[in-house]
């Protein structure tokens, strides 16, 4: 489904124009090279470009250039117009200095190979920069150049660079854009590519028809935590990965041509921040079979909470107006095509998440579903989450947080966790059971109670659980774990009221236990606010939490429970989160009176 998926959003970028022809590929180049008609180096000239870095020295980018197609396979494989430094200058560089010579002279034979081929390949070619290319391949000598001043003002900057050539005094007309070159390499191309002697043919597993099969996959840039060269989606590294005698990936059944368009469309994608987030060392690529790019913005400013400027539509408003309808958050096709003028709800949208392992890239889920039903889904998700008024998107990246320790760097979500979250929003399905046994584990471990954790555990709970918290506190719901956490709110805002700011408060001692096992805390906690009471200011507060408490307790059935499951350890915390804020919400309302 993934490949054929690529497939199809080839096609619709190359309607576009937004993917390069068959034959080349992008290359990042840091340096140009100025040669002279006799074939030499005249200088070495830096382009890139300086952006801002944020107050601090300006960062230089690399400058993308379009090349014939480059190499994948591995060991020595020089390419026609090489871009790499140890292929063009034959030279290692070690400490300060160059040398031609290692223990396996991969420098050596890299420019040796180098040179074979790209003389063979403008053999009969004849223009100024070729001629003078021709010439550098003839009379450059590696072991001849160990001072050459040019390549020692590149320092450190020498290896990890790219490279194109151009003659002296044109620095805009690059070699590898001559026409000539241009046509000779298409027609080698189309060559390469034909069925040659050795080829091997069988029916394609994503077309159907019977083409060569690709035996090497292109690389795939751009996923968190991968390579910089890249890595591969399909590979066969091991002998025992192989079947009836087929070797690499031969063994996939995938055409060259379906090679060519998946890569170039998934490269595509991850190029493009539009197309794709990262949460810890996932990245998710989305993308919908439409020449209109408004839908991949509208969906990532409801699971980013981010506005889109390309998008033209207030994607939050739009949010808040459908959750205001209630938790049904019922809406019509008619209403969606009025929201997102021009975008049809029927469209196909794909969400792909990648992790790279050792060997190739790893596909921690694929989901493919109506732009519309995606859409009302992710809606259905932010109303599930929403707490208390007023209304807030929760984006992803808050969730993400929320899951590991805020004293923590380096702590990562599992990844399987955050696929099955998405999976959950994108369909309406259940939510991971891990969901709510780390958010409980969160708030216990770090004392804190927030919007975020306590709207995730509501969501949970109504979903999974098939609960009915409501939004605000509600004065009716008689849950034994809930009106736990309401009490323990109510208690705590009784000591801070009559004891002022303290070092420790009884939710730094007492909260873990309290939402575990109410029966062995709760009456240590009576017993504290008594004498809480006594310090209170005035009959009137004494009077509000003497008659709060007492309601509460009211609703206990005779006694506290002694025991309170996973479940009602999350009720115990929308209890209290949901008390707390009203008592600031009663505050607000009295500085206005």
């Amino acid at each position: 489904m993934l490949i054929k998926g690529l497939c199809d959003y080839y096609n619709i970028l190359k309607e576009r124009g937004d993917v390069l022809p068959e034959g080349y590929s992008p290359v990042s180049i840091k340096y140009k090279i100025s040669l002279t008609d006799e074939g030499n180096i005249d200088e070495i000239v830096s382009c890139q470009e300086e952006v801002e870095n944020g107050g601090k020295k300006p960062k230089l980018i690399p400058k993308d250039v379009i090349m014939p197609k480059r190499t994948e396979k591995p060991g020595i494989d020089a390419n026609v117009i090489e871009h790499r430094p140890l292929y063009i200058f034959g030279l290692n560089y070690n400490d300060g200095r160059f040398d031609p010579d290692d223990k396996t002279n991969k420098a050596r034979k890299s420019h040796a190979d180098f040179v074979a081929k790209n003389l063979e390949f403008i053999e009969g070619l004849d223009s100024s920069v070729i001629n003078a290319y021709r010439k550098f391949l003839q009379n450059w000598a590696p072991e001849h150049e160990l001072n050459n001043q040019c390549l020692f003002d590149l320092g450190k900057n020498y290896a990890n660079s790219g490279y194109a050539f151009f003659l002296s005094g044109e620095p805009e007309k690059l070699l590898h854009d001559d026409p000539q070159i241009k046509t000779k390499w298409n027609e080698e191309f189309t060559r390469r590519n034909g069925m040659e002697e050795g080829t091997h043919i069988a029916q394609c597993a994503i077309s159907g028809e019977k083409a060569p099969i690709a035996r090497i996959h292109s690389k795939i840039k751009g996923v968190a935590g991968g390579l910089a060269t890249g890595s591969v989606l399909i590979g066969f590294n091991n002998s025992s990965e192989n079947s009836y005698g087929n070797e690499q990936s031969f063994n996939s059944n995938v055409s060259e041509e379906v090679m060519a368009k998946y890569t170039e469309a998934l490269n595509y994608l991850l190029k493009d921040r539009k197309h794709k987030i990262v949460l810890d060392d996932m990245t998710v690529v989305f993308w919908a079979m439409s020449q209109n790019e408004g839908y991949e913005g509208n969906i990532m400013d409801m699971l980013m909470g981010n506005q889109n400027e390309d998008s033209g539509t207030d994607t939050e408003e739009m949010i808040r107006d459908i959750l205001k309808r209630g938790s049904a958050l019922a809406i019509t096709e008619n209403e969606l095509n009025t929201k997102f003028a021009g975008l049809d709800p029927d469209t196909d949208f794909y969400i792909v998440g990648l992790k790279p392992n050792s060997s190739r890239i790893s596909i921690k889920f694929i989901l493919r579903k109506r732009y519309g039903d995606i859409l009302l889904n992710v809606a259905r998700f932010q109303g599930d989450a929403q707490i208390t008024e007023p209304l807030k998107l929760l984006p992803l990246y808050r969730i993400k947080k929320e899951l590991v320790s805020p004293n923590s760097s380096s702590e990562k979500v599992n990844p399987a966790l955050l696929s099955k979250l998405f999976e959950a929003i994108m369909y309406d399905s259940r939510f991971p059971a891990s969901l709510l046994e780390t958010l409980v584990r969160r708030v216990k471990t770090d004392k804190n109670v927030n919007e975020a954790r306590a709207g995730l555990i509501k969501a949970y709970l109504n979903r999974n659980e098939k609960e009915e918290i409501k939004l605000a506190l509600d004065y009716e719901n008689k849950n034994q774990a809930y009106l736990c956490g309401r009490l323990f709110a109510a208690l705590e805002r009784l000591q801070k009221n009559a004891l002022g700011d303290i070092n420790a408060t009884i939710k730094d001692k007492y909260f873990s236990s309290a939402a575990a096992k109410p029966a062995t805390v709760f009456p240590t906690l009576l017993t504290l606010a008594q004498a809480h009471l006594k310090k209170l200011d005035g009959e009137g507060s004494k009077v509000f939490y003497n008659k709060l408490i007492g309601q509460i307790i009211d609703n206990l059935e005779d006694e506290f429970p002694p025991t309170l499951p996973l479940a009602d350890q999350g009720k115990f915390i929308i209890g209290y989160y949901q008390q707390t804020q009203e008592f600031f919400r009663k505050k607000e309302d009295r500085e206005e009176q």
